[in-house]
């Protein structure tokens, strides 16, 4: 029940800093040496269909409000149509 929880804040704070968006959050393992075991990957659209992502290299439990991206740093965010994006 607490991975629903933090998936469920997780996503609340994203429409929060970015606007009526649609929120996809979830973990995974890391096989690359050097980085944390689980990362947690958010993905998010707007109404116009644009996509966006980031990770947080924490679990998804331990992922807190300020460990989420400035919404000035939008445009960096987004995924560019036909590029393949490896994380979600």
């Amino acid at each position: 029940m607490e991975r629903a929880n933090a998936a469920s804040r997780v996503k609340a704070w994203t429409r929060s800093r970015f606007g009526d968006v649609t929120v996809l959050v979830t973990e995974l393992e890391s096989a690359v040496p050097g980085l944390p075991p689980l990362h947690t990957v958010v993905a998010f659209w707007t109404a116009e269909r644009k996509h966006y992502h980031f990770k947080v290299f924490k679990p998804l439990e331990e992922v807190q409000e300020a460990d989420l991206p400035p919404a000035g740093n939008r445009a960096a965010l987004a995924v560019t149509p036909g590029v393949d994006c490896t994380c979600c």
